[in-house]
């Protein structure tokens, strides 16, 4: 369910102690807006004059209570031990909630392409206000890089994808842990012959050329693992469904992951974002619907991109019998397959195997020769190609901008320093600024870690930038064992494409709503300037909840952030 702007906060009741309750929750109110509006004149995030009382690291640690199944979270400000808060404990069945993709709720929406497991967050008289407990045997995640190919398994304790996909090897049980040997349904001889195939394919992936990466219906990520030794960074993509928690396994493995599904919506990236996308038989339907999961793929890659594909139909001629269909068929499919793409100005680029590589047309004259009644009609004006939250998909072509057309990125790393052209279409944005913010997050995070020394060891590996422009902050420690997931928020100016043209990776997203992962996948977050730069929302977010009182108001993050150890950071 889309978030409502009128949304308002519940009446209090009658006479009595409901109307003595309405001057409390106005004073309450007034008293919250104020120190919000302080807080927006004097917020240290935006100055970084760096005191002791600059930088807060919050430790957050749950100590068992005995009263009932009840759980203390103890909230200590500079560790001495004030403002304590204390939270009641989900039932055991939440351990995995996912308050805006959860299965309990799917049947209210329709089935129409699978749109039901899109997102739908609960109103708020149905959000729950409690802290999502661990599962039982629940312990620290196997460090870095360790975790890549094993976790516990009481971390992440489902068996479903083990007994379902044993035979193609995409994890295995083995004692107290699960291990990952690298299989999938598509690369039987392990991840790493796949990948090294797909690079012979694409040269691009050995020189850094390609650095940004979307695999969609990404199982366990074992892509995506196997690319970040390659220097490719991957958002590796599935939705709640039947395989049990794939993109928690891929966190707990320390793998960038979010949940999401092609289907209605656009998904929470910009456009021309991404150097290549993936599909290794991810089973979304590309050529029905006139092709419009093509059109979101046309729309996040980038001109010159390429896009993956391996599973049916490619290498039809050999593998039609084990699809449960016929050759003609097959055919059929990858021939509508090859002209939908061509008339999206894509090319074949390379196909060897079950591998077939196209790539985004740099050539300005292809998108030319599409108008917006031409099939495929190219994409008029009137809606935002970056624009991404909540915007549903549309059947037409993004031509790349006029400023962006036949012009390369600078390979990797070297582009990480570069301000690309969009950072002029960010207010106020330019080389200098961007170049400035830089050097004060390079500050920033050598006093962050004298703060707290796990940033930068092997303690901390997924980390959230949940405010960020440029995505200095994740510039900043790219050199450490750790990813960031940059979030721009979706109602300020969106600074996205930026993040991604410097070969980093994020999401658009909405405060007011739950974070798309599930509990316990963030080491650490990282919050500069959030809560003054949404204060202007306040109301509009938390009112449902103030008269319950703050501990529920601040619940909200932690109920949409779980943390996965024992500490994190704001």
């Amino acid at each position: 369910m889309k978030y409502s702007k009128e949304a308002k906060p519940e009446r209090a009741g009658g006479g009595g102690a409901g109307a003595r309750a309405v001057p409390v929750a106005l004073m309450l109110l007034l008293l919250c807006g104020f120190s919000f509006y302080l807080g927006g004149i004097y917020s240290t995030g935006r100055t970084f004059t760096f005191s002791s009382t600059t930088t807060s690291i919050i430790p957050i640690v749950s100590t068992a209570k005995q009263e009932g199944s009840a759980i203390a979270l103890a909230i200590a400000r500079n560790g001495n031990g004030d403002d304590e808060v204390e939270f009641s404990e989900c039932p055991a069945d939440y351990q995995d909630y996912t308050p805006c993709t959860d299965p309990k709720r799917w049947r209210r929406y329709g089935n129409y392409r699978l749109s039901f497991m899109e997102r739908h967050c609960p109103p708020p008289p149905e959000r729950a206000v409690c802290l999502v407990p661990p599962p039982r045997g629940y312990k620290p995640p196997i460090r870095w890089p360790k975790s890549k190919d094993q976790c516990w398994y009481r971390n992440v304790p489902y068996d479903w994808i083990n007994s379902q996909k044993s035979n193609q090897h995409w994890l295995r049980k083995d004692g107290d842990r699960f291990t990952f040997p690298g299989g999938g349904t598509m690369f039987p001889n392990g991840v790493g012959a796949y990948v090294d195939l797909m690079a012979d394919l694409i040269p691009g992936m050995k020189d850094g050329s390609v650095r940004t990466a979307l695999d969609t219906g990404c199982g366990v990520a074992s892509w995506g693992g196997d690319l970040l030794a390659r220097n490719i960074l991957t958002v590796s993509l599935a939705p709640r469904d039947n395989h049990e928690a794939q993109v928690q396994f891929a966190l707990e493995r320390g793998i960038p992951a979010i949940l999401g599904i092609i289907s209605t919506q656009r998904l929470p990236i910009p456009s021309a974002s991404m150097d290549m996308a993936h599909c290794s038989r991810c089973l979304i339907p590309w050529t029905e619907f006139g092709g419009l999961y093509l059109m979101e793929i046309q729309r996040v890659l980038r001109p010159g991109g390429f896009w993956v594909l391996s599973g049916p139909p490619i290498n039809y001629e050999n593998r039609w019998h084990g699809w449960n269909t016929t050759v003609e068929a097959q055919k059929a499919d990858f021939d509508r397959l090859k002209k939908m793409l061509a008339s999206m100005c894509f090319r074949l680029y390379n196909k060897k195997g079950d591998i077939a590589v196209w790539q985004k047309s740099l050539d300005a004259g292809c998108y030319d020769k599409l108008t917006p009644v031409t099939t495929p009609a190219k994409c008029d004006d009137s809606v935002d190609a970056d624009a991404a939250w909540y915007v549903p998909m549309r059947s037409c072509v993004t031509a790349p901008s006029p400023k962006s057309r036949g012009k390369a990125l600078p390979k990797w790393p070297q582009r990480l320093g570069v301000a690309p052209e969009r950072v002029s279409v960010v207010p106020g944005g330019s080389g200098s600024t961007m170049k400035h913010d830089d050097g004060k997050w390079k500050a920033a995070v050598k006093h962050y870690k004298a703060l707290l020394p796990a940033l930068g060891s092997d303690k901390v590996r997924n980390v959230m930038d949940m405010s960020t422009v440029y995505g200095g902050f994740a510039a900043s420690l790219v050199k450490d064992p750790v990813w960031v997931m940059n979030v721009v928020s979706s109602y300020g100016p969106n600074s996205l494409g930026v993040v991604y043209d410097r070969g980093l990776i994020g999401t658009n997203h909405d405060w007011c709503e739950a974070f798309s992962t599930y509990p316990r996948t963030y080491d650490l977050l990282h919050a500069d300037g959030l809560f003054a730069a949404e204060s202007h929302r306040y109301v509009m977010c938390c009112c449902p909840h103030i008269q319950q009182g703050r501990s529920q108001v601040a619940n909200r993050l932690s109920l949409a952030l779980q943390m996965r150890d024992e500490v994190c950071a704001c």
